[in-house]
């Protein structure tokens, strides 16, 4: 494995600190600011649309999408793409100003790779412009959703109709007002084998039908514009046209789209992890406590030597993880993707937890970003599946892996 980044990555990387320290790590206070004021509640931040012109001028546009997707694709292999998302992990609403956001960007791959093309013209065109967001409905309250085949909504056939019934929970990015296309994971041939119930439909937002219950908070945050929200789904009807692949393909599109977006928030992960770090190092060598720095105190060296290598042994991991999903195919990397899933936000969680306590009072306030780094990872650990089930999947493939190697 050659880790070594291309030129062309190389030149990507160095425009996008670039633009980082010239337009976002300047505008933090101001964003946050914001998006904290009751008056702005579901309101996007108005400079936002000024930066993310700014991002396609420079060509920091689209990075996300694998090159095997051609036209619609900047040509990065998941490897290189691996250190621009650490870099934009480092502040999390930047994503957006460059098109890389979730729940986006598993929304256009969804689309890029199996959509139709009016499909691709109606809704794919926009969301890779910039122009309007998405949200993705699999789970739900009632199911262990973990497993995408518990899921119960009912997509019936009426027609040239489909009618959905059903509810989902924890949606991010509805509440958005530039939120203009839903994908619902539902079942419309139970009666099929286990994995080939489902399906996955379009949905415009503003179809009747359509219900917010309630928010969500996650930590005591709304996540303002975007949120999270349960809905009702009653007697929801859209065209047979807006099916995805033909009935009965929703898990293998799950599947497809929930590897690589894994992927992506460790990569993130791992870009928080990394700035907590640097935070950490910057407090402990400007405080004194009781006649001496912090940075003099060995559990407080032990405590960034620990993190600093934990941050390398997660960036490697998820480095090889993105080369064999480049040199494989996802199915083959499943267990590097597990993995890192499972190893990068326990990591970022501790790292930045060290990184809390060398502030003091100051680490849980919003004076810096730690508490906020530190919520989403923890809220990373069950999104996109728990810990607990990507182990046991995990160690269910290495079993069988090491045991037909004995034999």
């Amino acid at each position: 494995m050659d880790f070594e980044a291309t030129q062309k990555v190389r030149e990507l990387k160095a425009k996008l600190e670039k633009f980082m320290d010239a337009h976002i790590y300047p505008n933090e206070h101001d964003h946050h600011a914001w998006v904290r004021n009751p008056d702005n509640l579901w309101k996007h931040w108005p400079k936002l649309d000024e930066l993310k012109e700014k991002a396609k001028a420079e060509g920091l546009w689209n990075l996300f999408l694998p090159h095997e997707y051609g036209e619609y694709s900047p040509g990065l292999s998941n490897l290189e793409y691996a250190p621009l998302a650490e870099i934009m992990g480092r502040v999390p609403w930047s994503s957006e100003v460059f098109n890389c956001a979730a729940p986006d960007t598993g929304n256009m791959e969804v689309l890029a790779k199996f959509g139709t093309k009016a499909q691709k013209d109606q809704w794919l065109t926009p969301l890779l412009n910039g122009d309007i967001r998405s949200a993705y409905l699999m789970t739900e309250p009632q199911v262990a959703s973990s497993d995408a085949t518990n899921i119960e909504t009912e997509i019936r056939a009426d027609g040239d109709d489909y009618v959905i019934n059903g509810r989902k929970w924890w949606i991010s990015g509805i509440m958005d007002p530039r939120c203009k296309l839903l994908l619902l994971m539902g079942k419309t041939n139970p009666e099929n084998p286990r994995h080939q119930q489902q399906s996955t439909v379009i949905i415009p937002r503003d179809t009747p039908g359509v219900n917010i219950v309630r928010t969500t908070t996650v930590f005591g945050s709304l996540h303002s514009p975007g949120g999270e929200a349960e809905l009702r789904l009653e007697n929801v009807r859209i065209p047979k046209s807006n099916i995805i692949m033909g009935e009965g393909k929703g898990f293998e599109i799950a599947q497809g789209r929930l590897g690589p977006g894994r992927i992506h928030h460790c990569m993130r992960s791992i870009g928080q992890a990394q700035r907590a770090l640097e935070i950490m190092a910057n407090r402990v060598d400007s405080r004194v406590a009781f006649g001496r720095k912090l940075a003099d105190q060995s559990s407080i060296r032990q405590d960034v030597a620990r993190s600093y290598c934990e941050i390398e042994m997660a960036r490697l991991l998820t480095l090889k993880a993105a080369d064999h999903m480049d040199r494989y195919g996802n199915k083959v990397a499943k267990d590097l993707i597990g993995a890192i899933k499972i190893i990068a936000p326990q990591m970022a969680q501790t790292v930045i937890d060290r990184a809390i306590q060398a502030h003091g009072g100051m680490g849980v306030s919003d004076d810096t970003p730690l508490a906020y780094f530190f919520t989403l990872n923890r809220f990373l650990r069950i999104a996109d599946g728990p810990d607990e089930v990507h182990m046991s999947q995990l160690g269910k493939m290495k079993i069988q892996e090491y045991v037909n190697a004995g034999k």
